[in-house]
C-alpha cells in the first residue's frame, strides 16, 4: 500500500473498530470481519507502513487530572513572530492540539490548565507572539470522532 492506496471495505472495517478502541485484539476484530487473526495484523501493519495508521492513543480526561480548564486559543502572529512561535509551541505543557490555520489568525491551539490564573499566566506567554482570542469550553458535543468511508 502507498500513500494514495484505496482502502478496500474490509481495512475500512478495521480501521472502524480500531478508533473505536485500539486496544482491541486482532482476533476479535477478525471474528468480526470475517478473517483471521494474523490476517488483521498484516493489514494493520500494512496500514501502518503506508502511513494510514498513524498511532495508538490514550484519551484522558483533564477534569480528573487537576485540569480545571479547557480552552480554544487562537493566535494571529505579529510580523516575524510565527516562525519562533511554531518552534516555540511544542514545549507548552498545556497545549494538547496545535493547527496552523488559514484566514485572520495563524494558529488555534486546545489548551488544558488548572485555573484562571494559570489561563492568565499562560496568555501572558503568548501575547509577545501575536494577538490572542480566548474561548472557554463548556462541553464536548463531538469528541474524536472516527472517519468513516462513508461518501459525505
Amino acid at each position: 500500500m502507498g500513500p494514495n492506496v484505496k482502502i478496500d471495505a474490509l481495512n475500512w472495517k478495521i480501521l472502524n473498530r480500531l478508533q473505536e478502541n485500539a486496544r482491541e485484539s486482532f482476533a476479535n476484530i477478525g471474528r468480526y470481519i470475517g478473517l483471521t487473526a494474523p490476517a488483521v495484523g498484516e493489514r494493520v501493519k500494512k496500514m501502518e507502513d503506508a502511513g494510514i495508521l498513524l498511532s495508538y492513543n490514550a484519551v484522558v480526561s483533564h477534569a480528573h487530572t487537576g485540569h480545571q480548564l479547557k480552552a480554544i486559543i487562537t493566535l494571529r502572529a505579529f510580523m516575524g513572530k510565527l516562525k519562533p512561535f511554531l518552534v516555540l509551541v511544542p514545549t507548552f505543557d498545556e497545549v494538547i492540539n496545535c493547527y496552523r490555520i488559514t484566514g485572520n489568525e495563524n494558529i488555534v491551539m486546545e489548551v488544558v490548565l488548572k485555573d484562571q490564573f494559570h489561563l492568565e499566566r499562560f496568555i501572558d506567554k503568548l501575547i509577545q507572539y501575536g494577538e490572542t482570542k480566548t474561548s472557554i469550553v463548556l462541553s464536548h458535543v463531538v469528541a474524536n470522532a472516527p472517519i468513516r468511508s462513508e461518501p459525505y
